[in-house]
């Protein structure tokens, strides 16, 4: 069989061309030209002047070069450093035992269940994302018997994992509620005021850590809130605060709301640690749960970034608790106005993995399994960490380490002792103390131990 577009023969060819009929003679003589012109067009454009625009300045010469991330600039800098020695506890992910990132079993199961299913397809998601997400999220953090969710007073959207909900919701206030104020805490995540800045909202702080008892400052929180604008809203996280791991008790949490329903204050809760902090689900969930039992609106934003390991896949929902199921309705049509400019729709994949894990039963029981299993190896080496530093007699009080809560410690450890303990033992940090316990094991304890000990002892 003759190739479509046959090979032009050359002038020295030894192939006979007598035989070759009329057709393939017209083809052999536009494929020739079409050659011919495409290396004349080539030869003109590398014979350009040399003061062509490649060696002019670019138009976005003016632009300087921008810090790294914070938090994320510390893997940056942990990746070049060459020490067999060095330990990474500035990101926070779940790390095993071997310092290994972890895939969740009943995550392979799952996706297991979903590569075999010949019935799946790749189509776009609607705006607001995967209905069975949704509807399994709003019941894991609101709890299934939730009146809320009986009365159909939420809305539930997927965006992208925990920072795309507090934007998408960020957005949102700043087109829809009356007041563009909002009080996060002090300290809070780094991307806490950048999210909302952006989203067209003015950020202001509430005092929240007490660096004298290493704990929460609570008639600080209440004076701030007291004091703010009826109407505010006030950023909350709700278990396994970030970057302090110091949660109110539920008493507390108790006094905050009334506090903030008697200012009309309008709670956005981020939750990132759900199951994460405390190993129970539902115990994480209390604080939300709280401000949702008597009646009142608010916002949560949810991530499985963290609880089911899903960092990569980038997994959210965000949640509008209203007031009733009419304004939920408007709520969610005006969301979709949102989302829509911003990124149209959200992924399909990840989402899939927390709906069948959510909506079954034996790889939900599973996941609770797995999910305690981290926090208590967290908890363990929170008590390592204690018990080694106790051991060495550094100075201070160090028992806040087992005090605080989640994926993070703040040990009290200032910039310059921080990158003192960069440059002598190679362990990487946020300068603000900020630890992530979830990247430590029990080989790599004794090490941050020292450089601690060493660090307070000898640094500034």
């Amino acid at each position: 069989m003759r190739p479509l577009f046959g090979i032009p023969q050359t002038a020295n060819s030894n192939t006979p061309t007598s035989n070759t009929d009329p057709t393939d003679r017209r083809i052999n003589a536009l494929v020739r030209h079409l050659v011919e012109s495409s290396a004349s067009a080539m030869a003109d454009s590398i014979s350009v002047s040399p003061t062509s625009s490649l060696n002019t300045d670019s138009v976005f010469a003016h632009v300087v070069r921008a810090p790294e991330d914070p938090i994320l600039g510390v893997t940056v800098a942990y990746n070049k450093d060459p020490s067999p020695n060095k330990l990474n506890l500035g990101v926070g992910a779940y790390r095993t035992e071997e310092g290994k990132p972890l895939v969740l079993n009943v995550v392979r199961k799952a996706e297991h269940q979903l590569v075999n299913d010949s019935s799946r397809v790749k189509e776009y998601l609607p705006i607001v994302g995967l209905a069975e997400f949704n509807k399994q999220s709003a019941k894991l953090i609101f709890g299934a018997d939730s009146p809320a969710i009986l009365e159909n007073r939420v809305t539930t959207v997927q965006c992208l994992s925990g920072t795309g909900s507090l934007r998408v919701g960020g957005e949102f206030l700043a087109r829809h509620y009356h007041e563009r104020l909002i009080y996060i805490p002090m300290p809070t995540w780094g991307n806490h005021p950048k999210v909302f800045t952006l989203a067209g909202l003015s950020v202001k702080t509430y005092r929240y850590y007490d660096p004298s008892t290493r704990g929460l400052d609570f008639q600080g929180l209440l004076e701030d809130l007291g004091s703010a604008p009826s109407g505010a809203i006030v950023l909350l996280h709700a278990c396994a605060h970030n970057p302090t791991g110091v949660d109110p008790t539920l008493e507390q949490w108790d006094q905050i709301r009334k506090l903030m329903r008697s200012k009309q204050l309008l709670p956005f809760f981020d939750s990132a640690y759900q199951g994460f902090a405390s190993g129970s689900l539902d115990k994480d969930a209390q604080p939300v749960r709280l401000f949702v039992a008597d009646g009142g609106e608010c916002f949560v934003a949810q991530s499985y970034a963290k609880n089911l390991g899903l960092y990569g896949e980038r997994v959210g929902a965000l949640s509008i608790v209203c007031k009733n199921a009419d304004v939920a309705s408007r709520v969610e049509s005006q969301l979709k106005l949102v989302i829509r400019p911003m990124y149209s729709n959200p992924p399909i994949h990840g989402a899939s993995i927390v709906a069948t894990v959510l909506k079954d039963r034996d790889l939900f029981n599973e996941w609770t399994v797995e999910l305690k299993a981290m926090a208590d190896r967290i908890i363990s080496m929170r008590q390592q960490l204690f018990e080694a530093l106790r051991a060495r007699g550094t100075p201070g009080d160090w028992s806040h380490i087992i005090k605080q809560i989640g994926m993070f410690t703040f040990t009290g450890l200032n910039s310059e002792q921080v990158s003192f303990m960069t440059k002598e033992y190679h362990i990487y940090m946020t300068s603000d103390g900020r630890i992530s316990m979830a990247g430590l094991s029990s080989r790599t304890v004794p090490h941050l131990a020292d450089a601690i000990h060493a660090a307070v002892t000898r640094a500034v």
